[in-house]
């Protein structure tokens, strides 16, 4: 078994979903997908993450079954905070959006694209997501990647 892990530094965010709309072009309605570029940062940050990850711990390409861990760390709302620091009545738990499900697919799917740690994330066969409010500065995400015996 080898593991394969790394740290994402940023504000972690859930894959968006297309949106579609319609567009008059002459007398029929044509209808047009894009995708929101409001977590593309975020995207970006991942890929890097996975291929710096995967270079420097020499990580061998695996069609294996993978067990994969994530730890989200959310950026805490400044009501969190009072005039000493952190309140004590601040919540441990990020129980609000964006789901942990959303949050899952965006690193999911970019570990499949960079083409360096999987053949599709189909693999993953056990997954194990947690979220929970940022301690000081230390947003983002922690990945744990484990190759499993067939």
């Amino acid at each position: 078994m080898s593991t394969l892990t790394f740290q994402v530094a940023g504000e972690p965010k859930g894959q968006p979903r297309p949106r579609a709309f319609a567009r008059k072009m002459g007398n029929v309605h044509v209808a047009r997908f894009y995708d929101s570029d409001v977590a593309d940062t975020w995207k970006w940050l991942v890929k890097v993450a996975i291929i710096e990850a995967a270079i420097r711990q020499k990580w061998a390409f695996t069609e294996a079954p993978v067990a994969v861990e994530l730890r989200f760390a959310m950026p805490r709302p400044k009501s969190h905070f009072g005039a000493k620091g952190l309140k004590p009545s601040a919540p441990q738990f990020h129980a609000g959006k964006p789901d942990v499900d959303n949050l899952a697919k965006l690193p999911l799917d970019q570990i499949t694209k960079s083409g360096r740690v999987w053949r599709d994330d189909s693999q993953v066969v056990s997954l194990r997501c947690d979220k929970f409010w940022a301690v000081g500065n230390e947003q983002g995400c922690s990945v744990s990647i484990s190759t499993l015996e067939i």
